[in-house]
């Protein structure tokens, strides 16, 4: 028997690459529209997922509150259990690995925000699933931060580094993650709050330079990000300040503690380094 998932979100980057890989494990898959009454849309289903977030930061204190209050409607409405694709900003600079044990210490207003909107959701006493992530990774969509600043130049034989080159930090290949949103929603031994980490890729962009240059054979420069300008610009220009305030995250070292996720889908298998490199060449995506 199908089951059914109702996805927020579903037209951006996350949203629709978890909508592709329900349907392909076999879900009806229904997309909620901004407007729709969300006790009515959620009727149903069995499964929401939220992957409705502001687009580049926008009015994250206001909206982000709406969002969770419309994504709890849809989930007492139906008695669905929710998968929120989390992030790693509630850990602040704690030391890594990060796991569900690490505490949160968010250094960032965006990082409070998320850590609040997890505390409701703990609090709510609705079944939920936070399936956390480092930064979103796919050579098929430009717009993510990977495309849209440290490889925008590579045309030119150039990658933008936003930190040092040799700072390991956690990311995720969003194929992947979408496969793990489906594999942990086939598991019916959760806990009512899962907080789950996916480990998904760590390494530094000096790494990725040089695992470029093996599959290309052309060697790449590692240029460093004027972040002065974005400083300079933070008054009038939103994106560019809610930027600056995300600096620090390319700096610290980082990576996500497999640990969970492996005992809960132990089968799972990640799109290999390599590929996940060649997603992002010109050509091969």
């Amino acid at each position: 028997m199908s089951r059914s998932v109702l996805i927020l979100g579903a037209s951006g980057h996350s949203g629709s690459a978890f909508a592709c890989a329900f349907a392909e494990d076999g879900w009806d898959v229904r997309r909620y529209r901004r407007g729709d009454d969300p006790a009515r849309a959620a009727q149903g289903a069995d499964l929401i997922v939220n992957a409705m977030n502001p687009p580049d930061y926008h009015d994250w204190a206001r909206q982000i509150p709406a969002i969770t209050e419309l994504t709890m409607t849809a989930a007492r409405a139906s008695g669905a259990r929710v998968l929120i694709p989390g992030n790693v900003y509630v850990f602040g600079q704690e030391p890594a690995p990060w796991s569900a044990e690490t505490p949160h210490h968010p250094c960032s207003r965006k990082g409070r925000i998320r850590s609040e909107m997890e505390a409701a959701w703990r609090a709510s006493g609705l079944p939920v699933t936070i399936l956390r992530a480092g930064d979103f990774i796919d050579g098929a969509k430009p717009g993510l931060m990977m495309g849209r600043v440290m490889l925008k130049h590579l045309g030119q034989g150039k990658i933008t580094a936003l930190g040092p080159p040799d700072v390991r930090r956690a990311y995720a290949y969003l194929p992947d993650v979408a496969r793990a949103a489906v594999a942990l929603s086939r598991k019916d031994d959760l806990p009512r709050f899962a907080d789950i980490p996916f480990p998904g890729h760590s390494f530094s962009l000096t790494e990725m330079a040089s695992e470029i240059t093996r599959q290309t054979g052309r060697d790449l420069r590692i240029t460093r990000f004027p972040w002065w300008t974005l400083r300079m610009a933070s008054p009038v220009w939103e994106l560019a300040r809610e930027l600056y305030e995300m600096r620090y995250l390319f700096a610290h070292p980082h990576w996500l503690d497999g640990a969970a996720f492996d005992a809960a889908v132990p089968e799972f298998v990640k799109t290999p380094f390599s590929e996940v490199v060649a997603s992002h060449l010109p050509g091969r995506s």
